[in-house]
C-alpha cells in the first residue's frame, strides 16, 4: 500500500499524462464478506473500461492501462485485510492505491485529472501524531495518521540505556528497580545492579534522556502532538528534558517493549484526538468571526482561484458534494457547471488539492458539520 505525503499528493495532482482514472470502493473488513470485494471491484473496473472506450480510447489501450489494477483481483489475501474503503489512481504512468479509515462512495471518474477529494482524509488538517516509545532498551519512535503507524528510523541514535552512557558488558545486566522508602521522603527511581559502582542513578537517567530528546528532535514536525510511552516514572523525568511543545500531558503507560505497533497506535491516536477535534472547531469559530469580511468566502468561484494562487489558508469542503465547472487561469476565473460537462472537473477538488500543495489546512466535512451549510467555506491568507 502507497503512503500518502503531501509530495505524493503532489505527484497525483500535477500528473501530466492521462487519461487518469480515480476508482473508490467502500470494503468489507470481516469474514466471507470480504468475497464481496473483488467482485465489486471488478464492476468498478468494467465501468471505467467503458467510459474510456466511449471517450475514444482503443480497447486494446484501455485494457493494458486497467492492468495493474486487474492484478489486485488476484491477490485474496490483499481483499482480506482491508480497512473502511479503497481509493485507486490510474493512469499511463502511474498506479497507487490507498487504504483508507473512512466509508467512502463508490465511485467511477475519468477526467484530465485525478479526483483526490477521496484521499483528503489522509492529509486533511495534517491529523498526525508522533509516539516515543522508551525503554531501558529500546527507542522507538514513530508517526501516526488516521491510516496507521510506521516506525521512522532513527540514524545517531542511542539504541538504550546501556549505548547511551557506555555501559560495559557487566552493567548490561542491570535491570529497573524502583527504591522506595529507603530514606524518607525519597523514592528515586534507579537502575539497580551488582554493586555500587553500576548503580544508575537519577542523573544518569537523565542523560539518558537528554540524548534521546536530543535525537528525536530533528524526526518532528511541528505542531503535531507526541505521544510518551513508558513506565510512570521515566514520564515526568523526560518532560523536563523535552524541547519539543506539543508533547501530549497523557502517557502511554507500562513497558511499550511489549506493545505491538499496532497497540501504540491505538491509544496515542486516542490520545491525541481530542486535540485534532479542538483545532477544526477552532478554525469553523474562526471562520465565523471573519465570513462576513473579505479574508473569507463560501463561494467556489472565489475560492478556487485563490486556492491556485495559494492565498487559502484554511479550507473547508463537503466530502460527498461536487461543484462542476473548469478553471481559466490566463483570467483567474471558475467557469460553473449545473453537472458534468466535458473538460470539467469538481472544483471543491481543485481547491482542496490546491490549497494543500501551497501548505493550507483542509477538512473534509459532512455537510452537517460545514461552519455555514455551503459546500465550501475558506479563509484567505490576504
Amino acid at each position: 500500500m502507497n503512503k500518502m505525503t503531501v509530495d505524493e499528493l503532489k505527484n497525483l495532482v500535477e500528473a501530466k499524462t492521462g487519461p487518469f482514472v480515480t476508482l473508490t470502493l467502500p470494503t468489507l473488513r470481516n469474514g466471507v464478506d470480504t468475497r464481496q470485494n473483488p467482485i465489486r471491484f471488478k464492476k468498478l473496473l468494467r465501468d471505467a473500461e467503458e467510459r474510456l472506450i466511449n471517450s475514444g480510447m482503443r480497447q486494446a489501450d484501455t485494457q493494458q492501462l486497467l492492468e495493474p489494477a486487474r492484478k489486485l483481483l488476484e491477490d485474496s489475501l490483499f481483499w482480506q485485510h482491508q480497512d473502511e474503503s479503497l481509493t485507486v489512481f490510474i493512469s499511463p504512468r502511474l498506479f497507487r492505491y490507498y487504504k483508507m479509515p473512512a466509508k467512502s462512495d463508490e465511485l467511477v471518474i475519468v477526467g484530465e485529472r485525478f479526483h483526490i477529494k477521496p484521499i483528503l482524509q489522509l492529509l486533511t488538517s495534517d491529523r498526525r501524531c508522533y509516539i516515543l516509545a522508551l525503554s531501558q532498551n529500546k527507542v522507538r519512535l514513530l508517526e501516526a495518521t488516521q491510516s496507521g503507524a510506521r516506525e521512522i528510523e532513527l540514524k545517531d541514535m542511542p539504541k538504550g540505556l546501556d549505548e547511551a552512557l557506555n555501559i560495559d558488558t557487566q552493567a548490561r545486566q542491570v535491570q529497573f528497580r524502583t527504591l522506595t522508602n529507603t530514606r524518607p521522603g525519597k523514592g528515586d527511581a534507579v537502575f539497580y545492579g551488582l554493586g555500587a559502582q553500576s548503580d544508575l542513578n537519577k542523573e544518569h537517567i537523565h542523560r539518558y534522556l537528554h540524548q534521546v530528546n536530543d535525537g528525536v528532535i530533528k524526526y518532528l514536525k511541528a505542531p503535531a502532538p507526541l505521544v510518551f510511552a513508558g513506565v510512570d516514572f521515566l514520564f515526568p523525568m523526560y518532560k523536563e528534558v523535552n524541547t519539543y511543545k506539543p508533547l501530549m500531558e497523557t502517557q502511554i503507560s507500562g513497558n511499550p517493549d511489549e506493545l505491538a505497533i499496532e497497540e501504540l497506535y491505538k491509544h496515542a491516536w486516542s490520545i491525541a484526538q481530542p486535540v485534532f477535534e479542538k483545532a477544526r472547531l477552532d478554525a469553523a469559530d474562526y471562520y465565523q468571526q471573519i465570513a462576513n469580511t473579505p479574508r473569507a468566502s463560501h463561494r467556489i468561484g472565489q475560492v478556487a482561484p485563490a486556492a491556485f494562487q495559494g492565498r487559502v489558508e484554511l479550507l473547508f469542503v463537503q466530502s460527498d458534494a461536487q461543484s462542476w465547472g473548469s478553471y481559466a487561469p490566463e483570467v483567474g476565473a471558475v467557469h460553473e457547471y449545473d453537472s458534468p460537462q466535458p473538460g470539467s472537473e469538481d472544483m471543491l477538488d481543485f481547491a482542496a488539492a490546491h490549497t494543500l500543495l501551497h501548505g493550507g489546512t483542509v477538512y473534509a466535512l459532512d455537510r452537517q458539520m460545514m461552519p455555514n451549510g455551503s459546500s465550501v467555506a475558506a479563509i484567505f491568507r490576504y
